[in-house]
């Protein structure tokens, strides 16, 4: 009997593309988009493309093309709670946080793993530029770079648990994005030339501030832009509008360039210093998911990246009694923002990741 998969299909050329190969290499294949939101509701005009009935028909128009059924799933109140409201408490805490990462822990993943299971599917399958694996050595199953390096999104990827990365196929995990493009093409896909989407979908003109006040009524207090010492340098329109390592934007002048070294949220205040402040020796990591192990034991050598943009730095990890971890950089990083997400590496291999709870000086 064939293996039932059930893939993501966002309406882009890379989960058409997914499908496309599941099928050639003899699964049983049906898709599925998934609606999150209404354009209404985030503060945006209808005609956006971003989780639309555009981004639907698409989808629907490469699954009749291919011969596959093509479901819709609609998870907005889930993604509303456990995306969206997430991303606002922790910029209303001070913190960066990376919505793209809750999406697939309890989304993309979560939430359609479930429900396929429901239909009957053995497996999912998305459009991800990533690798999994099953180690006999260790019983478990690892999630390794893409072929595509510059494609790669495991940083994203490092919440799956076993149970995801043993029901998960990433079909194009060995393959570059031209590679792919160039298959669309071949198919005649309607998507074959679409535009990658580079924003956070809800977001998509990077207005944070703007998203937060307007459509999530996360309104702020003006307060006080500080110094090291404390000294007031001058106003700030409210903790949500900067980010760790941020210069331009801040309305004021000085002889030399000053950065954003950190928010308070207890005194509402943004303390500002040179750039040499803004490199920390390391940071703690909280809501740390492993995947090369069960748990952290041991001191552990490893490469560490702290966004998304960043390549990764030479670190050790060391367990903390609370199931977090500590991160010592062998040199070290700028700008470490508590809320982002930090992506742990050996090689190719992901071992698991956290979220940055405190940087250390």
């Amino acid at each position: 009997m064939k293996k039932k998969v059930l893939v993501g299909m966002s309406g882009g050329v890379d989960s058409s593309v997914a499908a496309c190969l599941l099928l050639e290499q003899g699964y049983d294949v049906a898709g599925v988009t998934l609606h999150l939101y209404n354009n209404e509701d985030a503060g945006l005009s209808k005609a956006r493309t971003c989780c639309s009935l555009a981004d639907v028909e698409d989808a629907r128009s490469v699954a009749r093309h291919l011969g596959i059924e093509h479901y819709v799933f609609n998870f907005g109140p889930e993604f509303r709670r456990d995306v969206i409201c997430r991303f606002a408490d922790g910029y209303s805490k001070g913190e960066t946080p990376n919505p793209c990462i809750d999406c697939n822990r309890y989304i993309k993943f979560g939430k359609m793993l479930e429900r396929a299971r429901l239909l009957g599917f053995d497996s999912i399958a998305t459009g991800h530029y990533a690798r999994s694996e099953f180690d006999p050595t260790t019983g478990r199953w690892l999630l390794k770079k893409a072929a595509d390096l510059t494609k790669d999104q495991t940083y994203v990827l490092y919440p799956l648990t076993q149970d995801t990365l043993a029901h998960t196929v990433f079909p194009l995990g060995g393959l570059t994005k031209s590679e792919v493009r160039k298959i669309a093409e071949e198919q005649g896909f309607v998507n074959a030339s679409k535009p990658d989407s580079e924003d956070i979908c809800f977001v998509p003109d990077g207005n944070y501030a703007g998203f937060l006040e307007n459509v999530m009524g996360l309104k702020q207090e003006p307060g006080s832009f500080v110094d090291e010492s404390g000294n007031v340098l001058g106003q700030h329109k409210g903790l949500i509008h900067y980010t760790i390592g941020q210069r331009k934007g801040l309305g004021l002048s000085f002889e030399a360039p000053k950065y954003v070294l950190r928010k308070d949220t207890a005194s509402n205040t943004v303390v500002l210093g040179d750039s040499s402040k803004l490199f920390s020796s390391g940071f703690l990591a909280e809501n740390v998911n492993l995947i090369f192990a069960e748990n952290l034991t041991e001191p552990t050598e490893c490469e560490v990246k702290i966004r998304y943009s960043q390549s990764e730095a030479p670190a050790t990890l060391f367990p903390l009694p609370d199931g977090g971890a500590e991160v010592r950089f062998r040199e070290p990083q700028r700008a470490v923002t508590p809320g982002q997400s930090a992506v742990f590496y050996r090689g190719d291999t992901v071992l698991g990741g956290g979220t940055i709870r405190t940087a250390k000086s």
